[in-house]
């Protein structure tokens, strides 16, 4: 009897690997499948479908230009306030969206994961690039703002930091994914924090200068706002297209390295989780 060779073994143990880049991309047709029901099954049985993508960063921006900015003064001046929460809105969106996605993919697939393998880390993955589709929405609303701004001389004043933009963005998906896989292998024991993110977002939000500019923070506290990971892109983001602030590279490197440690940290939890999650869920 020839012995049997299989050409693909299914093995519980990772051998050290935090990460198996490989499998992954053998993975990759799947990763592409779950993307697209990520951003179908956002907008399905919506009367606006996809137009929500564009409506909630509007929404929220519109109330930060009257509340924050006309009422409260929190916007800096020289550039139109609407333009300056719409950049802060549209990344928040993606980032919170993102988040709280990832959070949740082992509640919202338990019925997928307890029937057939696959990378547990494609799930994840497929979450944080899916929110990318709605976010090219809002972006491409954004930019459509922004030259209409400088076409009426508004006093923007865009710079070569606009190249790093695809950075920023890839910058912003590690952190939402790093973060989301943390809390996502957390929640298979502690269900509490499945209620709590959502307030926890929120007061992220209001640590990060997304309703108001970096210039109202009292100096001796600015780099304590600056070691929240998703500030510095925010700053980076409004230096390059507005020209506002500063370009923050040393704390944007801090940020990098506290993602990058955030994210061994969470595929070190989720690697340890997924192997008995359906025990617990």
């Amino acid at each position: 009897m020839s012995e049997e060779r299989f050409e693909h073994v299914i093995d519980s143990r990772r051998n050290g690997k935090l990460l198996d880049l490989a499998e992954l991309i053998r993975y990759r047709d799947l990763i592409k499948l779950f993307v697209r029901r990520t951003f179908v099954t956002q907008y399905r049985q919506t009367i606006l479908g996809p137009a929500w993508a564009i409506i909630q960063p509007l929404f929220t921006t519109v109330i930060f230009t009257l509340v924050f900015g006309n009422l409260a003064g929190l916007s800096p001046e020289g550039v139109p306030t609407f333009i300056f929460y719409l950049a802060g809105s549209v990344l928040w969106t993606y980032f919170s969206g993102a988040l709280t996605a990832t959070a949740n993919t082992f509640v919202n697939n338990a019925h997928i994961m307890g029937k057939v393998y696959f990378p547990r880390l494609v799930m994840p993955i497929s979450t944080v690039l899916g929110q990318l589709i709605s976010f090219a929405i809002q972006f491409v609303m954004f930019l459509g703002f922004y030259v209409y701004y400088l076409i009426i001389g508004s006093g923007l004043a865009p710079n070569l930091w606009l190249l790093m933009t695809p950075l920023l963005i890839l910058h912003l998906a590690l952190l939402a994914l790093a973060v989301g896989i943390i809390i996502c292998a957390l929640t298979t024991k502690y269900r509490d924090l499945l209620v709590a993110i959502r307030f926890g977002v929120t007061i992220w939000m209001y640590a990060t200068p997304i309703a108001y500019s970096m210039d109202i923070v009292p100096e001796g506290l600015t780099w304590l706002f600056m070691l929240n990971p998703v500030t510095p892109i925010v700053v980076m983001f409004r230096y390059a297209f507005l020209g506002v602030g500063e370009a923050c590279t040393m704390y944007l490197g801090i940020s990098a390295l506290s993602t990058a440690l955030l994210m061994l940290a969470g595929l070190y939890l989720f690697g340890r989780v997924e192997k008995t999650f359906m025990d617990t869920i």
